[in-house]
C-alpha cells in the first residue's frame, strides 16, 4: 500500500512551512543545498533551525536576503522575532543581488540549470504557472506579461523549488490537503491594500477547489505561494478512513497567532481494512453494441476497476438492454466514469459504497513438467486455497497439447510440494 503524504493547514500555508514540515519529516537537508546552488542564484542564505509555536516545537526554515533588505513578498508570512532560534546550519550566499521582477519566461530557466531530475523541474514550473494564471485574472493582463513582485523575490524562488526538491527526495506520490485556514482584515502589497484574502490566493482557491475555513484571525494566513503548492501536490480530495501515522513534521511559521503557528505534514499509510471499502459504479445502455460493450470492458479493467460485469436487463418499453456493473476505490470513480460516458452511449451513471470482505491473497510461480505457470494463494482463517492462473493453464494447454483439467491438477499438485498449501 502506498504512502500519503497530508498538509494539515489549520494555521493556513506558505512556502517556509512547507519547506520545515519537510526537512523535519526527513528531507535531506544536503540534497536540498546541493540542487540550490545549482541554480546559479546569489544575495541570498538560508537558515535551518527549530523554534516554539504556542509551546509546540517546529522545523524553522527561513530565506535571508543579504544586507537585510526587506523582502518584496508581503504575501508571505512575515518573520517574528519574538522567540529565540537555535540554528542548526547556515548557508550563505555572499554576492548582493537586487530585488527584480520576473515573469515566467526570466524563472523557467533559473529552474531548467537545477541539477535534480524532471519530476522537480515540472513540479516548480507547475507551482509558478498556477501563481501566473491567478496574477493573471487578477491585474487583467495577459499570462506572459505578469511580472512577479512577490513569487518572482529570490526567498519565493528559493521556497517553490526546495519544496519540489524536498517532495521528490520523500519519495512522495500521493498528497492530501486540509481546507486552508485563512483570516480576514486587509494586507499591504507592491500595489496597496488588498484584501484578504489576497486576490491570487482566491484565484488559485477557486481554480483547484482548494477549500477555505476562515478563522477568527485578523491578517494573511495562507500566501500565493502556499495556494499554489497545495494546490500543486494534491492528488486526493480526502484521506481514506483508515491510516497509520508513520511520521509527522511541523514547519513552523513566522507570525504569531492565537493558535500555533505550525503547518503539520504527516505520511500516512492506508490500514488494510480500507481495501475492502469499494464503489459500484452501474450504467443501463440499451443502444450499444457488443462491440462497443467489450472496449468499455476492456478500457475499464485496464484503468484499474477491480471488476466489470454485464447483466442483461429490460428497460422502459420493455426493451432488452445490458447493466454495466463497475467495482472501483473511491479515488477512481472519476476516471470510471469518464471510461463510461466515452466508451458507451449511456448518459448517466449511478453510485453506491459497497463492503466486501477479501481473502489474503499473493502471487507465486511454480514450475511443472509442462512448464512454469502462475498460482493465486489465498487464505481464510487457517485454509489456504491454491488457484492457477488461466492465462497460465491455456499457455501450457497450447505448447504441451494437453487438457485443462491435466494441466490444471498438475499446477495444483506442484504447488502443493512447494509448501502453498
Amino acid at each position: 500500500m502506498g504512502k500519503i503524504l497530508y498538509l494539515e493547514c489549520n494555521s493556513g500555508i506558505s512556502g517556509d512551512m512547507t519547506v520545515g514540515a519537510l526537512l523535519d519529516l526527513g528531507a535531506n537537508k544536503e540534497v536540498l543545498i546541493s540542487a540550490l546552488e545549482s541554480l546559479g542564484v546569489d544575495g541570498y542564505h538560508l537558515h535551518f533551525g527549530r523554534t516554539s509555536k504556542c509551546g509546540l516545537d517546529a522545523y524553522d526554515f527561513d530565506v535571508h536576503l543579504e544586507n537585510d533588505v526587506e523582502k518584496e513578498h508581503s504575501h508571505e508570512q512575515e518573520h517574528s522575532h519574538g522567540h529565540e532560534h537555535s540554528h542548526e546550519q547556515e548557508h550563505n550566499h555572499n554576492h548582493n543581488q537586487d530585488h527584480v521582477h520576473r515573469s515566467l519566461s526570466d524563472i523557467y530557466p533559473i529552474i531548467d540549470k537545477l541539477k535534480s531530475g524532471d519530476r522537480v523541474k515540472k513540479l516548480s514550473k507547475r507551482m509558478f504557472e498556477i501563481v501566473a494564471d491567478a496574477e493573471s485574472k487578477a491585474h487583467g493582463i495577459p499570462v506572459e506579461d505578469v511580472h512577479f513582485h512577490e513569487v518572482g523575490a529570490i526567498d519565493s524562488i528559493v521556497d517553490i523549488i526546495s519544496t519540489a526538491i524536498c517532495i521528490d527526495n520523500l519519495g512522495i506520490e500521493e498528497v492530501v490537503v486540509s481546507s486552508l485556514a485563512e483570516g480576514f482584515g486587509c494586507v499591504r502589497c507592491q500595489h496597496g491594500i488588498i484584501p484578504v484574502p489576497v486576490p491570487a490566493t482566491a484565484n488559485i482557491a477557486l481554480a483547484y477547489g482548494l477549500n477555505l475555513r476562515f478563522m477568527d484571525v485578523e491578517g494573511e494566513m495562507v500566501t500565493p505561494t502556499g495556494a499554489a503548492i497545495a494546490a500543486a501536490l494534491k492528488t486526493r480530495n480526502k484521506l481514506p478512513a483508515s491510516c497509520q501515522i508513520l511520521k509527522i513534521g511541523m514547519g513552523a511559521g513566522k507570525k504569531e497567532f492565537k493558535q500555533a503557528n505550525v503547518l503539520r505534514a504527516m505520511i500516512l499509510e492506508e490500514s488494510e481494512e480500507e481495501n475492502e471499502k469499494r464503489w459500484v459504479l452501474e450504467a443501463n445502455v440499451d443502444d450499444s453494441s457488443g462491440e462497443m460493450l467489450g472496449l468499455a470492458m476492456e478500457s475499464l479493467l485496464e484503468a484499474g476497476a477491480a471488476d466489470v460485469w454485464n447483466t442483461p436487463v429490460y428497460m422502459k418499453k420493455n426493451r432488452p438492454a445490458y447493466m454495466i456493473s463497475v467495482i472501483c476505490g473511491e479515488e477512481e470513480i472519476s476516471k470510471m466514469e469518464e471510461i463510461l460516458f466515452l466508451h458507451t452511449t449511456t448518459i448517466g451513471v449511478r453510485r453506491y459504497p459497497v463492503s466486501r470482505t477479501v481473502m489474503g491473497r499473493n502471487e507465486k510461480k511454480v514450475m511443472t513438467k509442462y512448464g512454469e505457470a502462475n498460482v493465486k494463494i489465498c487464505t481464510y482463517k487457517d485454509q489456504v486455497f491454491v488457484y492457477p492462473e488461466y492465462e497460465s493453464i491455456r499457455n501450457l494447454c497450447r505448447q504441451s497439447g494437453k487438457d485443462y483439467q491435466e494441466v490444471y491438477a498438475n499446477i495444483r499438485e506442484e504447488a502443493k510440494h512447494c509448501g502453498t498449501e
